[in-house]
């Protein structure tokens, strides 16, 4: 079976998004390395050093939360938030409603959790780091 793994990208956030995405889903991280940490560190300019090369954390069945920062000092560039959608497949309508408020704050709601003709709550989130989230409870599953 293919398991997806999201991947975030981050301007020098992805240390704060991560903890913050801790704080949502709980759990540890299981991979977490720093440019520094990299065979190749001594070609990272030093104020790059501690930024995340790589950070994993297990969200259940198998598939984990990565990502990185974009240095753009070693010429990587990124366009933030508007080309990636995560979708969060809940097990209650309470655990949608917890997730939903947790990145809706200090977040933009770009649609309210709603029942919906597909789902009995579904919503769409764009939390403070910019990423936008879909978040659904659909009885059925």
């Amino acid at each position: 079976m293919l398991t997806i793994h999201p991947y975030l990208n981050f301007l020098g956030k992805t240390e704060e998004a991560f903890i913050f995405y801790k704080s949502v889903f709980g759990g540890e991280f299981s991979m977490l390395s720093r440019f520094s940490d990299t065979p190749f560190s001594d070609q990272v300019p030093e104020a790059d050093r501690n930024k995340i090369m790589h950070i994993a954390l297990p969200i259940g069945n198998g598939i984990h939360l990565m990502g990185t920062d974009i240095v753009e000092s070693m010429g990587q560039t990124m366009t933030v938030g508007s080309n990636v959608h995560l979708t969060i497949m809940t097990h209650s309508e309470d655990e949608a409603k917890r997730i939903f408020a947790a990145f809706a704050e200090e977040g933009k709601v770009t649609m309210p959790l709603e029942k919906t003709y597909w789902a009995e709550a579904f919503g769409m989130v764009i939390d403070k780091f910019g990423t936008s989230w879909m978040v659904n409870y659909d009885v059925a599953k």
